[in-house]
């Protein structure tokens, strides 16, 4: 049997749930996850992603549900999505995505009080049936340097629907 180490995934295990909302924290003070904040949608990285470039797409308002955003909000929301999966596509030049939302505690939803999409981009030959056969993940860089790599093309997006 080959081991595999995840020490990352440590930190997750033995955390206390927050109980602030981590996009509406995201969004109060300057952090290292978030990597855009528009006038009605946010990118952030996921803090325990699922592998590198596990990007985070939510409204600025803290809702729960789709019927309860604007048609503007909407709008913005699918277009700061896309707008996310064309940056990885050119920074980490991945082979498709998966991208989706998890709407309630039954669905997965992590964080089922503030809508968002995760965006997670995949590779021919990438690990991600790990997690479902050893509950574990492989993450080949370190979440900072995907930061870094990514940071400066969402600085050059301007988060507002051009009509």
């Amino acid at each position: 049997m080959k081991t595999m180490w995840a020490p990352w995934r440590m930190e997750y295990i033995l955390s206390e749930q927050e109980d602030e909302c981590i996009f509406c924290s995201g969004l109060s003070k300057d952090n290292d996850l978030t990597l855009i904040k528009g006038a009605d949608t946010m990118v952030m990285m996921n803090k325990f992603p699922y592998i590198n470039g596990h990007l985070l797409v939510a409204p600025v308002r803290h809702i729960s549900g789709l019927d309860q955003l604007s048609k503007s909000e909407m709008g913005e929301l699918l277009a700061s999505v896309d707008r996310s999966v064309q940056i990885l596509k050119q920074v980490m030049k991945p082979d498709g995505f998966n991208v989706g939302l998890n709407l309630g505690k039954v669905a997965g939803a992590g964080v089922e009080e503030h809508l968002h999409f995760h965006i997670v981009p995949r590779w021919f030959g990438d690990t991600n049936a790990l997690t479902v056969f050893a509950d574990v993940r492989v993450i080949p860089e370190h979440i900072k340097a995907t930061y870094d790599n990514l940071k400066p093309y969402f600085n050059k997006l301007d988060l507002t629907i051009k009509n």
